[in-house]
């Protein structure tokens, strides 16, 4: 199976999952969706990583994205582990928000991309990474991030790469900048003349000058 590219569909698929038999499509409907993935059960940086997100869920329900966790581990087991996430994670409120994949046969971690390329081709040692897919409705690949085992996802990383994601879905001719987080200023294209500029954006633009002589940084708060 190829890398995951940036723009790519995401197959359909069947899996079985702690809340049942699921089917992707059906599942995501109308919603983004985030699948990720983690090393194994019961290991100390995942149990954070999945309690964290559950915490976090009505954040993600507010942006209409879904959850899906995956682990090559068996079911009975992540049965068992959530249980585990839940004591260690008081704060999570109500039922444990969202499914968490078992693929034993490793099948759809290789569909997927999300084999450790050290360990790719030994059935015994072949975790998945801690990879990480958005997937818009239209089940379009718009981001992807892998860390490895030892380092732990942000959650707020994840909701601040979705509002970035929605926000120029609504406004094409927007980027955002390093470090944005919804209601600081954005960056206007550069395929935007300055006249359309000034027509998409009245309510005012900052026009940064440059050694270069290029006014290519140009932000504005006023884009909604």
């Amino acid at each position: 199976m190829p890398a995951l590219r940036l723009g790519d569909t995401i197959p359909n698929f069947k899996a079985n999952t702690t809340e049942g038999s699921i089917d992707l499509y059906s599942y995501q409907g109308k919603s983004w969706v985030i699948i990720f993935s983690h090393p194994a059960d019961f290991t100390p940086v995942c149990t954070t990583e999945l309690g964290r997100i559950a915490v976090h869920q009505e954040e993600f329900k507010k942006r209409n994205v879904k959850l899906l966790a995956h682990s090559c581990d068996k079911l009975n087991s992540h049965v068992d582990w959530v249980n585990d996430i839940k004591s260690y994670c008081k704060d999570i409120p109500g039922d444990f928000p969202y499914p968490i994949i078992a693929d034993e046969t490793r099948e759809l971690a290789v569909k997927l991309d999300m084999i450790d390329q050290n360990n790719k081709d030994d059935e015994d040692r072949a975790l998945t990474v801690r990879a990480l897919y958005i997937i818009d409705p239209a089940h379009k690949l718009r981001l992807s991030m892998q860390y490895p085992a030892s380092t732990g996802r942000s959650v707020d990383e994840m909701i601040r790469v979705i509002d970035s994601l929605q926000l120029v879905d609504k406004i094409p001719q927007i980027v955002t900048p390093a470090n944005w987080v919804p209601g600081e200023k954005v960056m206007i294209v550069p395929t935007v003349s300055d006249a359309e500029a000034d027509k998409l954006f009245p309510g005012g633009i900052d026009r940064v000058s440059m050694p270069s002589g290029l006014t290519y940084v140009r932000t504005t708060t006023k884009y909604m």
